[in-house]
């Protein structure tokens, strides 16, 4: 049994939300609610929301153990970019990227 939380359209780099992520891969969810409490990164309030959701769901839905949870899988994706311009010296403009990720969180009982 498992439990899966997914989050699309996070304004946050995928490169960022990765560091946070990889702290937590594996862990006991209250083990890794504890971890996003005492760091100090963008991604963390995105990352505990969705493991939070993820836990309530395998709870809520699938009837699982609420203390036998751990974090099975976790990953972030690219997202759609969103492109903008600034404007620059003689007229010309250069292009920034503004990235966005997609969050999933898998959790299963042991």
């Amino acid at each position: 049994m498992e439990a899966i939380a997914k989050v699309t359209g996070v304004r946050i780099t995928p490169r960022k939300v990765r560091l946070v992520l990889d702290l937590v891969r594996g862990k006991d969810v209250a083990v890794a609610l504890g971890i996003l409490a005492n760091t100090n990164r963008s991604g963390v309030t995105e990352v505990s929301k969705l493991i939070k959701s993820a836990a309530a769901n395998a709870v809520n839905n699938n009837k699982m153990a609420e203390n036998k949870l751990y974090i099975a899988e976790i990953f972030a994706g690219d997202g759609p970019r969103l492109k903008r311009y600034l404007p620059r010296a003689k007229g010309s403009a250069s292009s920034i990227l503004k990235r966005t990720c997609h969050i999933t969180c898998v959790v299963k009982e042991r």
